[in-house]
């Protein structure tokens, strides 16, 4: 008889668990537990770069914010965001509610905003190096590199050190948001949560600042340069951003025909004008990113009256040269090509014909700061991972101690103002602002020899010459002083004007003619509080309590967080 066949069992294999697949629109790259150490790694450098300016005083246009005003206290959430660029107004709320006036709170949420912001840079470039052939740990490698750069390199300081620029930082955190949601919308038509998406984040940008409404352009850009669809596959969000960009535009347009720092109501500033002193400029843009020295928050630009003046037509015929090499090589350098078209897009809106009175400024680079990024990254995407990494070190790490030297200038007004003298001495505004600077300071003697050279350099106004006065006042030159407050009143006469000529006369003693000066500055304005300070210190000085306090109480009845009337009004009733 045959043996039965000995039944062979099967040992079953051993699978591994089935991974849980991440959605399409989260980048598979980033969880990893070195890019966790990068992150927190950039959030310390960060912190120590912008230490300087963190630690530091409201300069310049941050002085005159709102939250700045006396007015401000008690207005309801509504009256913040009911004007312009709600979303910011928003922002400056929510600082206010936590340190009132401390400059801190301030500048952390700009650095913060940025450092976010930086995050999103490394998104969207880790999806763009995908699309152009990178990979594995090379791709992670350039894309952490590109955040970092955004995050460290010293042309930001502007943007993150001026609190007044939190309208960059905060538009440009919304746009590259819905940017990201956008690139990451995988290979289907996009859906209509997605398009809302992108819709309401780029509505957010637009309603902090203006600049922003480059997006639907961008999208499209991108769709039609890395083939993703266009605008077949991608109408529902293309029409939806149509509708909300149509609107922003008219909004726009208002703004600008009402401006008297921008748009085409500027007599004195024509759009051929503007455009041809761009061609130069936007190469400043350029070097700066490659060449990061002689920053300057108000640089003296001479201006091309013509394409012939100051080298315009060297700027306009390089762009076109580069414009043109972007779109003959796109396929071979899809990446630079992209950074360049990306580049000028996102600058146009400030580099174009629409005037603005400030030539040039350094925030301005930092929405198409990417487009710059990506072409520095079809360079090192040659090189090997170890060279990646040791070049984007030795970047970093000179980035870093320039923003840091950089942030120090922004500590405050006095070594801001000071920098800048000395970057454009015939410049009327910088010199200016050094003396107010000065005069803060204490150092009125040096204030009042800063506002002579200030009064040569440009047309002398009404603010000038009260500023000058008071400077020459503290510096015990009282008649001079005198004289230029006759100057101002007779350029725009004022209660500010004559309150302070009622003040001046007041400390020589001469009473009557400060009482007539005062009284002159009532009837202009009733609702200049300082008119009656100065004249309930003449009511104490004479011995007339009841009259001193009566005035006291009218100036904190019009202004109660009014400093002088309250000190003043204490010192009466002691």
């Amino acid at each position: 008889m045959k043996k039965p066949k000995r039944q062979e069992t099967k040992t079953p294999v051993a699978t591994a668990p089935a991974q849980r697949t991440p959605p399409v629109w989260w980048p598979r790259w980033w969880p990893e537990w070195w890019q966790w150490l990068a992150a927190l790694g950039a959030l310390f450098v960060v912190f120590e770069a912008y230490g300087p300016a963190l630690n530091g005083e409201f300069v310049f246009d941050d002085r005159s914010l709102p939250f700045m005003s006396p007015w401000i206290t008690g207005v309801p959430l509504s009256g913040w965001i009911g004007g312009l660029r709600p979303l910011l107004m928003f922002s400056f709320w929510i600082d206010y509610r936590m340190s009132g006036t401390e400059p801190y709170t301030y500048h952390l949420t700009n650095v913060v905003l940025h450092l976010g912001t930086s995050l999103l840079i490394a998104l969207v470039t880790g999806r763009l190096l995908s699309w152009s052939g990178v990979a594995g740990r090379e791709r992670q490698a350039l894309a952490a590199l590109a955040g970092a750069l955004f995050l460290l390199h010293p042309l930001q300081t502007e943007s993150v050190a001026y609190v007044a620029s939190r309208s960059e930082v905060l538009s440009v955190f919304f746009y590259f948001a819905s940017f990201a949601v956008f690139v990451y919308k995988g290979e289907k038509p996009i859906a209509l949560l997605r398009s809302l998406a992108v819709v309401i984040l780029f509505g957010a940008a637009v309603a902090t600042k203006e600049h922003t409404l480059t997006l639907p352009a961008l999208l499209l850009l991108t769709d039609y340069f890395w083939n993703r669809g266009g605008i077949r596959k991608n109408a529902l969000v293309y029409g939806l951003l149509t509708l909300a960009g149509a609107a922003g535009a008219m909004f726009v347009w208002q703004v600008l025909r009402h401006a008297d720092t921008a748009g085409f109501g500027m007599q004195d500033l024509r759009p051929a004008t503007y455009f041809f002193t761009q061609c130069r400029v936007i190469w400043t843009y350029a070097r700066m990113f490659v060449l990061p020295i002689g920053q300057n928050i108000d640089p003296d630009v001479p201006l091309s009256q013509s394409v012939l003046d100051h080298g315009a037509i060297v700027g306009l015929a390089a762009l076109l040269a580069v414009v043109a090499a972007a779109w003959i090589y796109r396929k071979r350098w899809p990446l630079a090509s992209f950074g360049v078209f990306m580049f000028l897009l996102l600058l146009a809106p400030t580099s174009s014909v629409i005037p603005i009175r400030d030539v040039l400024a350094e925030r301005r680079a930092y929405l198409p700061f990417l487009g710059l990024i990506l072409i520095l990254l079809e360079f090192l995407r040659r090189l090997r991972l170890r060279q990646i990494v040791w070049t984007g070190t030795a970047l970093l790490a000179i980035c870093s101690v320039l923003t840091y030297q950089r942030n120090q200038v922004w500590q405050s007004p006095l070594t801001l103002w000071q920098d800048t003298v000395a970057k454009s001495p015939n410049k009327m505004r910088p010199r200016f602002q050094l003396a107010r600077a000065l005069f803060d300071d204490q150092r009125s003697a040096d204030a009042v020899k800063s506002y002579g050279i200030a009064s040569k350099l440009g047309p002398v106004d009404d603010a000038l010459l009260i500023d000058w006065a008071l400077a020459l006042d503290s510096a015990g030159r009282p008649n001079e002083a005198l004289e230029k407050l006759d100057l101002a009143s007779q350029l725009r006469p004022t209660a500010h004007v004559y309150s302070q000529i009622g003040m001046i006369f007041a400390k020589q003693g001469r009473y009557p003619e400060a009482l007539g000066a005062l009284a002159r500055a009532e009837k202009m304005d009733r609702r200049f509080e300082m008119t009656y300070v100065y004249r309930g210190n003449i009511y104490a000085l004479a011995g007339d309590k009841a009259a001193a306090v009566n005035e006291y109480q009218r100036a904190l009845r019009i202004n109660p967080l009014n400093q002088p009337a309250q000190e003043a009004l204490a010192r009466v009733n002691r």
